[in-house]
């Protein structure tokens, strides 16, 4: 990892002690000098590219989090200025049958379903905080079933509730594997009824929507779902999407070779100006080759479309990673050209959002 200036206050202050040593008239002005920078601007100096996280969710899959003091440390330490900060749309069943209380949605065969109050966990969160914090974070609905043509009436009430507060909707959970075959009831994917009132409130609010799609399952190295993403995109054009993950997931991804994916991205990028592509955990599997290079079909894909793609940690309720999270995204950053580097690094994600268009 690069060394990173937000750890200078430390690093300062056995420089000014040596030089009380050497010289004591220095000291003192060379001290306030020190103190006075904020380590924040400093760490902000040294980072070649200022972060956004488009994608973290604040609690994890039994609706628990580490808490908004770590998670602003590890934002400092990972030099990420702002946060898309959202919930975990369901939560995971502990069934009377288990033998101990499930620590994952994979943990047994219990089910996972639809959690409401998870948004209100992330509010109270943010709003505990004081204001110049609280501009860090970017708040994005997500307790909702996206099977229930309701959905849009409850989206709209949380909206009425907190005025201007909602910054995006989303993570939508649609096709994801173990996620969507655990979850109770009708099963979600991009092309719902339900889902498609939700755009349509989404672009009156012009609200970005963070969609899990993906866009094959776990045994078919070919574009299984297609339709049912192109249907979401083509019928909504009014609505900004975001692709999270580029439609993969660590079960496809691992499983398949996806080469057909790069093509499959660049062709819906031409077709579609309202989808946005966020690179997340997958990164290293999917925008790197097997020696850890920046794969260069990915980097002139970017080169190309600059201004639509973006980054994210997708960390669930847990902190400590993320700066080996963002830093992993370094080599791929670098291998852009500055400009791109920087709207892929911070820019684009906040240009998506409400006040900023």
């Amino acid at each position: 990892m690069p060394f990173r200036l937000s750890y200078l206050p430390l690093f300062s202050a056995e420089i000014a002690h040596e030089t009380v040593l050497m010289n004591r008239s220095l000291a003192a002005p060379l001290l306030a000098l020190l103190l006075s920078v904020p380590a924040a601007s400093l760490a902000e100096e040294d980072s070649p590219y200022p972060l956004a996280d488009a994608e973290m969710h604040y609690v994890n899959f039994m609706q628990e989090s580490d808490g908004m003091e770590k998670l602003l440390n590890a934002m400092d330490q990972a030099d990420v200025t702002d946060t898309m900060l959202t919930g975990m749309a369901v939560t995971k069943k502990w069934k009377e049958t288990a033998p101990e209380r499930p620590r994952y949605y994979q943990g047994d065969d219990g089910p996972v379903y639809w959690y409401a109050a998870t948004d209100e966990l992330v509010a109270r969160a943010i709003e505990g905080l004081p204001k110049e914090q609280q501009k860090r974070f970017h708040p994005f609905l997500s307790g909702f079933n996206p099977t229930d043509l309701n959905a849009v009436d409850h989206i709209d009430r949380m909206l009425q509730w907190r005025p201007g507060f909602w910054q995006g909707i989303g993570e939508v959970l649609t096709r994801h594997d173990d996620l969507t075959a655990l979850t109770e009831g009708e099963k979600p994917r991009a092309n719902h009824q339900a889902m498609h009132r939700v755009y349509r409130l989404a672009a009156k609010h012009h609200l970005p929507v963070l969609l899990h799609a993906n866009i094959t399952s776990a045994r078919e190295d070919r574009p299984l779902y297609l339709k049912e993403l192109k249907e979401a995109l083509t019928q909504n054009p009014n609505t900004t999407f975001i692709w999270a993950h580029a439609g993969t997931s660590s079960t496809t991804i691992r499983r398949n070779d996806m080469d057909f994916l790069p093509p499959l991205v660049k062709q819906l990028l031409k077709d579609h100006n309202n989808l946005y592509i966020l690179l997340s955990w997958t990164a290293e599997e999917l925008i790197y080759k097997k020696e850890g290079t920046p794969d260069p079909v990915w980097v002139k894909m970017v080169k190309h479309y600059p201004d639509r793609f973006m980054l994210g940690s997708d960390l669930v309720g847990r902190f400590d990673s993320l700066p080996k999270t963002m830093d992993d995204f370094q080599p791929f950053l670098d291998a852009l050209p500055e400009p791109v580097a920087r709207k892929v690094a911070r820019e684009n994600f906040l240009d998506l959002l409400p006040r900023n268009r």
